[in-house]
């Protein structure tokens, strides 16, 4: 599966479980790839606006994220560094409930359900296990997500997979442009550009 090359820069309008817009810039760095972001929204009364800087290797995996979040109760910031072999530190310090992640998944973020779908190069009617380093938006507060990623026959020229989080008791179809980038997150998110 070959996805085509990123734009330099794409947005997403949140709906649903916020409301907010998300702009990313997409460039290759040393070995892999970066994305930088930020997310600016309003969810349960509270504003808040979330920076990430991510690296990513050559395989799509996630190598380091930083993580700032600016709300009315401070700013905060962390960062997750990874061996590429699912195994973390956060601010610096071994992280082993996140043993076995390879990706990272930021609770303010649309972009980051890119980076499995990119790593797995699921073919139709595949499927697979992937947990996440999950970063919550107000607070930065790292945990383990267990998902899933199912390939689903293509539509109209997008890719879908079902996306199954069985924490939240979540699952929704996913579609992603001919870049591997989500236009349609349902509940979440739709790309605006």
């Amino acid at each position: 599966m070959t996805f085509a090359a990123f734009p330099a820069t794409a947005c997403w309008q949140h709906r649903g479980a916020r409301s907010g817009f998300e702009v990313a810039y997409f460039e290759t760095a040393a070995g892999g790839w970066r994305f930088e972001g930020t997310t600016a929204a309003v969810e349960d009364g509270q504003t808040w606006i979330v920076t990430y800087n991510i690296r990513l290797d050559a395989d799509w995996l996630t190598r380091r994220a930083r993580i700032m979040v600016r709300a009315a109760s401070g700013t905060r910031k962390t960062e997750l560094a990874s061996d590429g072999a699912g195994h973390w530190q956060v601010d610096g310090h071994p992280a082993a409930h996140l043993d076995g992640c390879l990706d990272i998944d930021l609770e303010s973020s649309a972009v980051t359900n890119t980076l499995p779908v990119h790593r797995l190069e699921l073919a139709s009617g595949a499927r697979a296990e992937t947990p996440a380093a999950y970063v919550r938006a107000l607070d930065v507060r790292t945990e383990r997500l267990e998902q899933s990623y199912a390939r689903l026959p293509d539509q109209g020229g997008r890719q879908r997979y079902r996306y199954a989080a069985p924490a939240f008791d979540f699952t929704c179809v996913l579609s992603y442009d001919e870049s591997g980038l989500v236009d349609d997150y349902p509940g979440l998110a739709v790309r605006a550009g």
